[in-house]
């Protein structure tokens, strides 16, 4: 499954299995967003995992 262009939300992406699906779906092309409520440093560091795959990310802090 390829998903080029489309755009993801990960909540609790920093961690565990939020981690893995965010990668997941970056590895298939999707941009994402790793949502995170306390650890600024492990979703920075998903971030530049997500950027090393030729995909956008970002950071968002908030809790859900």
């Amino acid at each position: 499954m390829r998903l080029e262009g489309q755009r993801a939300l990960i909540t609790g992406g920093s961690r565990s299995i939020g981690r893995g699906i965010a990668l997941g779906l970056a590895r298939e092309g999707a941009d994402v967003a790793v949502n995170f409520r306390y650890s600024r440093e492990s979703a920075e560091d998903v971030v530049r995992q997500i950027k090393e795959m030729g995909c956008r990310a970002i950071a968002v802090q908030g809790s859900t």
